[in-house]
């Protein structure tokens, strides 16, 4: 007689403590009235302008294998929105970026290895700023070097790229994004631009 065996569903880390202590955390220190006033992680977005290598096939190439390792999903091609003379940019203009949106459980896996594994391989690393929030209260991080993952090999890092990690939150405020943030790990630098 066969046993049924019951799937276990996967939490991520991160997820898993979010939804135990986090939230609840966030909820008292932040003098929230309603659990659904918390604020909440929604996507993560990790992009790489082009630039002046917008033509440039090897360089391309190499953007794209950095995002598909480091994310482990495969990147869209960005357009030109407007037309801006100065950069040689046209409306419609295919490839002048490529951006990955994470969301759900691959979105708290990629926040767990940058926070945790790439973040320390930083040089000189004292903090990300705290003055990065928008209007909306989202976080935009950006780096200089993609070696700091350790999902690419020493070849794949010989062509050097920076790109940006935007995480969007939905909240009422840049404080209650921060205090998000903090919750997750993120090592924000103190006032004096040192952690």
């Amino acid at each position: 007689m066969a046993t049924a065996t019951k799937d276990i569903a996967y939490t991520p880390r991160l997820k898993a403590l979010y939804n135990d202590t986090a939230k609840k955390e966030l909820q008292a220190e932040l003098g929230l009235a309603n659990v659904h006033q918390v604020p909440k992680l929604e996507k993560i977005v990790v992009s790489v302008g082009l630039g002046k290598n917008k033509d440039d096939k090897r360089y391309y190439e190499a953007v794209k294998n950095t995002l598909t390792k480091v994310t482990g999903q495969a990147p869209i091609d960005r357009m030109a929105k407007k037309s801006i003379a100065g950069f040689k940019i046209r409306a419609g203009m295919n490839r002048i970026g490529i951006n990955v949106t994470l969301r759900g459980n691959v979105m708290y896996e990629f926040l767990d290895r940058f926070v945790n594994i790439a973040m320390p391989r930083i040089r000189d690393f004292h903090g990300v700023g705290a003055k990065a929030f928008d209007k909306g209260g989202n976080y935009n991080v950006g780096i200089n070097d993609q070696s700091i993952f350790p999902e690419l090999t020493f070849d794949e890092t010989q062509l050097i790229h920076g790109l940006q990690v935007t995480f969007v939150i939905a909240n009422e405020d840049k404080v209650h994004s921060r205090a998000l943030l903090e919750k997750f790990g993120v090592p924000f630098e103190k006032e004096g631009g040192r952690r």
